[in-house]
């Protein structure tokens, strides 16, 4: 029976014979397959750029304190082509996840490597919340200087200024409570995040407390952003409509939000550009796609037609993902990158 070591290695030694031979295209698959199958986040990868002509980049764990809270975290990065700054963005798992698990799911390493950005996973911890949810149904971590969303801050800009990260491009992205954390923090931190991307998540301020919580999961709310404050960075929401966890109403809500506070009311001064499609894999979807009155982009809606509580695209290595499609990690990276920069901080 092969170990996750030896399989790692015999993928590492096969993409090394690959591209020697020149065959670089099925060396690539090789080495995704090494970075998507799970030993990614197992800590193998660290060990990956000892293996002659192969550069996975790293995957390692960490922890981070603030404010009397302490978290553990992963961040990867990539083999390094230049000497430029690069991105980060900031992944918050589901509920029951962590960040080997999520990392996988979402295939977000992958394309780190790729298009040569980090990837930063803070980690909840069960004695914070049974079911490693993140607690953004709580009031205090909704709001800025306050619990989970000052701590995500603060690793954030710790880990920009520890690595010479290119502090204008930091995005924020998550999946269902991770999703809802992602919203809070984007609207809280608008000085650190330059856009953020919400998954079967909900708006920041839908839910006080549990009952709340479940209430809004189920039905969505009235009017999600009723006790938020702040502005929000320009935002990409992906919902099914069909979930069964996360009502599709709140993915409305989440966009609603942040067009109220990109605008000023609940409507953009632009009507959306609405785009019908479907997935390689038969997924249909709607698209709507939001712009200012300069006609920049402020947000996009994906309505995934038939969809449950899972990230679009995803891979089975993880949980909660649906393959179906369309690729919400892409898709979610093609809206940040076209994002003016942030401000710097």
């Amino acid at each position: 029976m092969n170990t996750p070591n030896n399989t790692l290695h015999t993928l590492m030694r096969e993409a090394a014979r690959l591209t020697k031979a020149g065959q670089l295209g099925a060396a690539t698959q090789a080495i995704q397959q090494a970075l998507g199958n799970g030993m990614a986040g197992s800590g193998f990868l660290q060990g990956a750029a000892a293996d002659p002509g192969i550069d996975l980049g790293t995957f390692i764990g960490g922890n981070h304190t603030h404010a009397g809270i302490t978290r553990r975290y992963k961040l990867y990065t990539p083999p390094r082509t230049s000497s430029q700054p690069t991105a980060l963005v900031v992944m918050l798992h589901g509920c029951t996840q962590n960040p080997d698990d999520f990392a996988a799911g979402t295939g977000m390493n992958i394309l780190a490597r790729e298009q040569g950005f980090m990837v930063l996973y803070p980690e909840q911890a069960q004695d914070a919340n049974p079911q490693r949810c993140w607690n953004w149904f709580k009031h205090n971590h909704q709001k800025r200087g306050s619990g989970e969303p000052a701590l995500i801050a603060n690793l954030t800009q710790e880990l920009v200024q520890q690595h010479g990260m290119d502090p204008r491009r930091v995005y924020i992205a998550g999946l269902s409570a991770g999703g809802a954390m992602a919203a809070i923090v984007a609207r809280a931190y608008p000085d650190i995040f330059a856009a953020a991307g919400v998954h079967s998540g909900l708006p920041s301020g839908a839910a006080g407390n549990v009952a709340e919580a479940l209430m809004v999961m189920k039905n969505g709310g009235a009017n999600g952003a009723k006790t938020a404050s702040g502005k929000t960075v320009p935002t990409i929401v992906f919902h099914g409509d069909s979930d069964q966890t996360v009502h599709a109403r709140n993915g409305e809500q989440v966009l609603a939000s942040a067009l109220a506070s990109q605008t000023g009311n609940f409507a953009s001064p632009n009507a959306p550009r609405v785009e019908h499609g479907v997935s390689h894999r038969g997924r249909r979807f709607t698209r709507s796609i939001y712009s200012d009155a300069s006609g920049a982009p402020v947000a996009e809606h994906w309505v995934l037609h038939g969809a449950g509580h899972a990230w679009s695209g995803g891979s089975a290595n993880g949980s909660y993902t649906d393959a179906t499609g369309p690729d919400a990690t892409r898709e979610m990276l093609r809206f940040f990158f076209s994002q003016p920069h942030g401000p710097a901080h």
